[in-house]
């Protein structure tokens, strides 16, 4: 059952990519000759104007063809025709269409949940063998701003950044009402007992909010923004070196731990639950993956029209969109080289268990 709720979550986010493109496209004039879900043989197919609606065969993508995106088009509706912009609107609405999408999942989950509180990013107290208080250190009261320069908003945020830290870390706090730095602050996870129990953590104990309206619109939206910086670590940890080819989830891969997820849970509700959060975070690690400035997804096609559009400026003629369809072309069949990759190392993973 989860396996199939797995493959809908992924239809439904290739879907509303591609929505995006479309609807963003049927708005500024542009001719749209296909709309597909799926890539592949055609399963289904049906006419509707100018267009073409297609369903195909495998669930690994889709596409909204328009008229002139890869080719040189007289058509005055074409893609090319269109102002900067306009392409450039037409390019992102895919990805914002999934940020959207993984928003609008959140919102849903977090208010069926209502959790009593949210906790914030102000300390509340110390546990009483708490080591790096005093002056030069955390106190109560304090508001942590960021951590090695990255914000926190909750105090979710203040155990992802420390927990990613090596060694001591560079601290802003606010403290009655002023900015104060700690410099190289040795803070680390250490035994602490409490309620009779020896637990393992950082000795700071946070205030917590009122889940009123606001505060869970405002948390729903820094919860999906972190889902933002989650991604960007994420890409950060493969290109430092920090994990391998071995580390990456194709899509076999995310439906199997969207299965595991399902079937680890302790009631159905829970399960839900959670798939639906790990939805979330697919939905806007696509957003944030396909605006990447790499050839074959959206966020190479902007840097590329960008880049056209500066050399047009510049030499004060048109340049034949056949090239950029070239390189795009290769860069299609590079991905998916990479995709098969890394589904083979995902069937190995699971097969291994």
């Amino acid at each position: 059952m989860y396996i199939i709720l797995a493959i809908l979550i992924f239809g439904i986010l290739i879907a509303s990519h591609e929505l995006g493109h479309f609807l963003t496209a049927k708005a500024c004039g542009v001719k749209v000759n296909e709309f597909a879900i799926g890539m592949g043989p055609k399963i289904l197919k049906k006419q509707k104007g100018e267009t073409l609606y297609t369903l195909r065969l495998l669930p690994l993508g889709g596409f909204c063809a328009m008229e002139g995106e890869d080719e040189a088009s007289e058509d005055k509706r074409a893609f090319t025709s269109q102002s900067v912009s306009k392409r450039l609107l037409i390019l992102a609405a895919g990805a914002a269409m999934n940020f959207l999408v993984g928003l609008l999942i959140v919102l849903v989950l977090f208010a069926c949940l209502r959790p009593a509180y949210y906790v914030s990013n102000t300390v509340d107290s110390l546990e009483d063998a708490f080591r790096y208080g005093g002056e030069n250190g955390i106190q109560p009261g304090d508001e942590i701003l960021s951590i090695d320069g990255h914000r926190v908003f909750y105090g979710n945020d203040f155990t992802t950044y420390m927990d990613r830290a090596e060694g001591s870390v560079d601290m802003v706090v606010r403290r009655d009402g002023q900015r104060v730095k700690l410099e190289d602050y040795p803070l680390q996870r250490e035994e602490f007992l409490v309620d009779g129990e020896t637990v393992l953590k950082y000795g700071i104990n946070f205030d917590t909010i009122e889940p009123t309206f606001g505060e869970y619109l405002r948390h729903c939206l820094y919860t999906t923004w972190d889902f933002v910086r989650m991604v960007w670590m994420g890409l950060a940890d493969l290109f430092g070196g920090n994990v391998g080819m071995k580390d990456m989830a194709g899509v076999v891969g995310i439906v199997d731990t969207i299965s595991d997820v399902g079937n680890q849970s302790a009631t159905t509700a829970d399960a839900l639950a959670n798939i639906a959060y790990l939805g979330a975070f697919i939905a806007v690690n696509l957003a944030v993956m396909n605006l990447l400035p790499i050839p074959a997804l959206d966020g190479g096609r902007i840097f590329f029209l960008l880049v056209t559009w500066g050399l047009e400026k510049l030499l004060r003629r048109k340049i034949d969109p056949k090239y950029e369809g070239y390189i795009h072309a290769g860069g299609l069949v590079l991905l998916i080289g990479l995709m098969m990759v890394v589904m083979f190392n995902d069937i190995v993973r699971i097969i291994n268990g």
